[in-house]
């Protein structure tokens, strides 16, 4: 088998174990089954969870089996472990609409379809539903002491803060994911717990519960928390998270943020998400060193990962439409697809009869754009060589833009020169 704690290793994808010495040995006995958790706290899994995910993957290239834990029960509770404040609780319906959500991801980066190495995807309420709070306290609440739980940095963080505090209902998610891997461990054979180093003491929790209960040694594996070099949180952009759902982040904003991630993150992010082997990403990086302006390095990792998060079709998408925004003809895309590309171009919308019997003036079409201060300056554009529709120029001074100008269903595209844009709209 190969060494999956070695891949780990050099990918610095282990932060802590409870058993360095002796996982590495007892990983390469035989096939063992791991799981992650995810909280249903959207409709998507954003990059932050791309971690556990890509350490599931790893385990399961190496023969091993992973299981990968939807949090039905624990996302009713809300985990404390790194928040400041209370989580607002969703309601069911929520939380069954971000569980179909982040099911549908979670389904194209693992492999249900892998023999005794399928993933399975489980849901922890079809288990912590059938509890009665009497029948839970009784047989789960009685094996956790107050004083171990209390010492927990989830805990300690709230419990000295006079502003917030912490829940009776957050105190016990601790419970609730300890008896998860106990669980799991008695219906699945699993053994392994991964997760974030936030969840240090929750993996714990959970070893300690099913030695309680039934003497049995379960391990953990954290991973660092996803963080840019200079500390600060890393998949946050302007408009929020980086999610994983075209619909939240579309294929090229994600493509974007990766081609334009600092050179002091990228060995990181070749390392934690990619597949790529040790001897490429070591070629990768010489290549980029040797040139950094050409952002070699960037352009495979934005390649990798979107094709890894949106499939080869979300990839040609995001490439077309950096192609376009340095000036490649437009085709083929959508409105969506050209506001997305031009989100922060000016843009002025029209009525479309404006588009009908002889056509739209150029000239026109120049000025309500902006990129023209009068009609005098757009024919010096025009002459010039420097008026473009859809990236393709134009130097005839009479030309008229009619409804086959349009680069998608409402939208045309304008430049002046070779970075100045503007976007018309044309509706009702």
């Amino acid at each position: 088998m190969p060494d999956v704690f070695a891949e780990l290793t050099w990918r610095k994808l282990i932060h802590q174990t409870t058993d360095e010495e002796g996982l590495p040995g007892w990983l390469a006995e035989q096939p063992r089954t791991v799981y992650a958790g995810f909280d249903p706290t959207a409709d998507s899994l954003h990059v932050g969870h791309l971690m556990a995910v890509t350490i599931l993957r790893r385990f399961q290239q190496a023969g091993h089996r992973p299981i990968a834990l939807v949090g039905g029960a624990t996302g009713m509770i809300g985990d404390p472990s790194g928040k400041s404040d209370e989580r607002v609780l969703l309601s069911k319906e929520v939380l069954e609409t971000n569980l179909h959500g982040m099911e549908r991801q979670l389904r194209r980066l693992l492999d249900f379809d892998a023999g005794d190495q399928s993933a399975l995807l489980l849901n922890n309420h079809d288990w912590m539903g059938r509890f009665g709070y009497l029948e839970f306290l009784r047989d789960v609440g009685k094996h956790f002491p107050v004083n171990v739980m209390l010492t927990k940095d989830s805990v300690k963080s709230r419990l000295g803060r006079a502003d917030t505090g912490l829940s009776y209902t957050e105190f016990s998610y601790m419970l609730l994911q300890a008896y998860d891997f106990v669980y799991l461990n008695r219906e699945y054979d699993c053994d392994l717990q991964v997760g974030g180093s936030d969840q240090w003491g929750n993996i714990t929790a959970g070893i300690d519960l099913a030695r309680r209960l039934h003497g049995v040694q379960l391990y953990g594996i954290t991973c660092p928390l996803l963080t840019k070099s200079d500390g600060t949180k890393m998949g946050k952009t302007e408009s929020g998270a980086l999610w994983l759902d075209p619909a939240r982040t579309s294929p090229y904003q994600f493509y974007q943020y990766w081609i334009n991630l600092d050179d002091a993150d990228l060995d990181t992010c070749l390392r934690f998400f990619t597949d790529l082997d040790r001897a490429t990403v070591e070629s990768v990086l010489a290549e980029h060193e040797s040139d950094p302006g050409r952002r070699t390095g960037q352009k495979r990792l934005a390649a990798e990962l979107t094709k890894l998060v949106h499939g080869p079709e979300g990839l040609d998408v995001a490439q077309r439409a950096t192609d376009v925004f340095f000036g490649a003809e437009i085709s083929q895309l959508s409105d969506a697809q050209l506001v997305d590309i031009f989100a922060d171009v000016p843009s002025k919308g029209l009525v479309r009869s404006l588009l009908d019997g002889e056509g739209l003036p150029l000239i026109d079409a120049l000025c309500e754009a902006g990129l023209a201060k009068s009609k005098g300056d757009a024919r010096r554009t025009i002459t010039q060589g420097g008026a473009y529709v859809n990236n393709r120029r134009v130097d005839d001074l009479d030309r008229r833009l009619g409804p086959d100008d349009l680069a998608s269903e409402t939208v045309l595209v304008l430049r002046s020169g070779k970075k100045r844009y503007g976007l018309l709209r044309f509706e009702g």
